[in-house]
């Protein structure tokens, strides 16, 4: 008989869940009709930092980078798809995050592409169905 980890150490005395991390902003959701034309077919998020480095495009930017022809929209759409091709050439039964790589223009650094890392990863989300996660390499 296998002993549990509740049995070992007791019910938890709190659980921060997928659910939680997207109210609090720590995980962006990504719209399910965009995931789903890059191919997804399971809910995706990124994390605050991997949004912030790779997808984020305001204003601020707009001006700092003018006649790039970027948008949220757009850099969103390169990050599903690189990502998806990432994982559709990845071994099977890989485990762990997939890495991958994509070029963007950094917000707030130089207005020439640059590689960003980013990793992909499948896990369970709250109800333990199959949820994508896309991340910095550093990141959990």
């Amino acid at each position: 008989m296998m002993t549990s980890l509740t049995d070992l150490y007791g019910e938890p005395i709190h659980q921060f869940t997928r659910a939680d991390a997207l109210k609090a902003g720590v995980l962006m959701a990504v719209p399910q009709s965009l995931s789903q034309e890059a191919g997804w077919r399971w809910p995706v998020a990124l994390t605050a930092a991997a949004w912030g480095d790779c997808v984020a495009w305001g204003d601020e930017a707009e001006k700092r980078h003018p006649g790039h022809g970027q948008s949220e929209t757009g850099r969103l759409w390169d990050v599903l798809h690189v990502a998806f091709r990432a994982v559709r050439s990845a071994n099977p039964g890989a485990r762990g995050g997939v890495p991958f790589g994509v070029l963007r223009i950094s917000a707030d650094g130089p207005s020439r592409a640059t590689r960003a890392e980013l990793a992909v990863c499948c896990g369970p989300g709250d109800k333990g169905e199959p949820v994508i996660t896309i991340m910095q390499p550093q990141e959990e």
